[in-house]
């Protein structure tokens, strides 16, 4: 019998649904922004607003309704986490020094960040291009809002000296850097900085496709359908994820409190993106060789379509379902508290195990259009090593939580006895060693 409680999650499920309504309040808006115009006698053309702008403004509404329940259901900015008390506010002559050295910090760090953007050749092409025009325009904004922020938060912090400083501290000489605070402070705005501009450039093309969507040109073919609901879900995702990378605030809660300190960590999530991913085409790990979809091997088969076709919109719904759970907290590697509701109820990595399953079944790499056994193989073979990168990622983020939370070692004990996948597993490794222990070996 179990001993291990299921720990209380640190997002509430109502963060992430409160994001949903919102953005799809504002896709609904977009969508119809035609008629919208037209009832109200607004000026100017009268289409459905589908461009970059509109793609952006859908963070306001999906990420305020998140903010709005987090400060005023949930009331995170009293949670201990914070490190923040609002109940004993200094002066600003108490933390005057401490202040302009984090700023000096701060700016310091998204010089490096603004540096390496320049550099790297790649950020100049689409569709990352779009990301540095959106990041240039916001540069002034924020640099004037750090200058009202930081001295603000510091009021009420109850240990100042964070990152920040101690990086502002290093480069200025002065006594009592902390190395390790520096290189978490580093690791952090890497994720960051790299994160932040990848997912800004993938927002303008999922939103422009689901709201210029004609449901009406699908008809009944069951694999347009499923396609653009899956893309309806991939646009959620994408959303709901860069909310959670723009706000890591403490008053919210959100802030990252360590990245991932494990190169292995770094390798295995980094191959997974542009311009490290390995999964691209003609990349060593792209299994697209010779193929194709599901709708070509099923074709002629109408309920075996419908079906597998609502089998991947159900995949990537739990995808999706994954990302809003973690509502203003989602960050690839990185530790912003422990999550046990939602799909993680059920699984650790449900959005890694929806993922992998989604690209056997959409792509079913054991069959080749060339009827090549050759080929049927390869793409088997490296779909299964895809498959293992991800169960890498798994490994290396279960090491980083397990070392900050014990938390999330109480959850992972639980999920060992109660999980869909893991208990199973578990109980059928049992199973084989209790049966390898019954086995009598004759004595001599």
């Amino acid at each position: 019998m179990s001993t291990t409680a299921l720990p209380r999650s640190d997002v509430s499920a109502g963060v992430g649904l409160s994001g949903l309504a919102g953005l799809a309040l504002w896709v609904g808006v977009c969508r119809n922004w035609a008629a919208i115009g037209a009832a109200l006698d607004l000026p100017g053309p009268r289409l459905p607003l589908a461009g970059p702008l509109a793609a952006l403004a859908a963070l306001l509404f999906s990420g305020a309704p998140m903010v709005l329940w987090s400060l005023l259901v949930d009331r995170v900015h009293r949670d201990p986490a914070t490190g923040l008390d609002w109940d004993r506010p200094r002066a600003w002559s108490a933390h005057r020094e401490i202040t302009l050295v984090k700023l000096l910090g701060l700016w310091a760090t998204w010089a490096t960040i603004a540096f390496a953007y320049c550099v790297a050749r790649w950020y100049w092409a689409d569709p990352y291009r779009f990301a540095m025009d959106v990041l240039g325009a916001a540069a002034l904004p924020v640099f004037v809002l750090s200058m009202v922020y930081v001295p603000w938060l510091d009021r009420y912090l109850k240990e100042p000296r964070d990152g920040a400083w101690h990086f502002g501290a290093m480069l200025l000489g002065l006594p009592g850097v902390d190395r390790e605070e520096v290189a978490r402070h580093v690791r952090a705005w890497v994720v960051k900085g790299f994160f932040i501009a990848f997912m800004i450039s993938i927002l303008p093309g999922g939103f422009r496709q689901i709201v210029l969507g004609d449901w009406r040109e699908l008809g009944g073919d069951p694999v347009r359908w499923s396609n653009w609901l899956c893309d309806a879900m991939f646009l959620v995702d994408v959303q709901i994820a860069m909310v959670g990378y723009l706000l890591t605030l403490k008053p919210l809660a959100a802030q990252i409190r360590s990245a991932q300190p494990r190169l292995a960590g770094w390798v295995a999530a980094l191959v997974c993106y542009p311009p490290f991913i390995l999964m691209n085409a003609g990349g060593p790990l792209d299994y697209h060789a010779n193929t194709a979809d599901w709708g070509f091997w099923l074709e002629g088969h109408p309920a075996l379509l419908w079906g597998w076709g609502m089998l991947l919109v159900l995949l990537t719904g739990i995808y999706a379902w994954a990302t809003v759970a973690f509502g203003l907290r989602f960050s690839n590697l990185t530790y912003r508290g422990v999550l046990t509701n939602g799909p993680y109820r059920f699984c650790k990595h449900p959005a890694y195990f929806a993922k992998n399953l989604f690209w056997w079944a959409s792509t079913l790499p054991m069959l080749a259009t060339t009827h090549s056994l050759v080929d049927a193989v390869r793409n088997t073979v490296i779909m299964a090593l895809v498959s293992a990168v991800y169960w890498w990622r798994a490994r290396t983020e279960e090491a980083h939580l397990s070392a900050e939370d014990p938390k999330y070692r109480a959850y992972a004990a639980w999920m060992a006895e109660h999980g869909l996948v893991t208990a199973p597993l578990r109980r059928l490794g049992a199973g084989w060693r209790t049966r390898a222990g019954a086995v009598q070996v004759p004595a001599e």
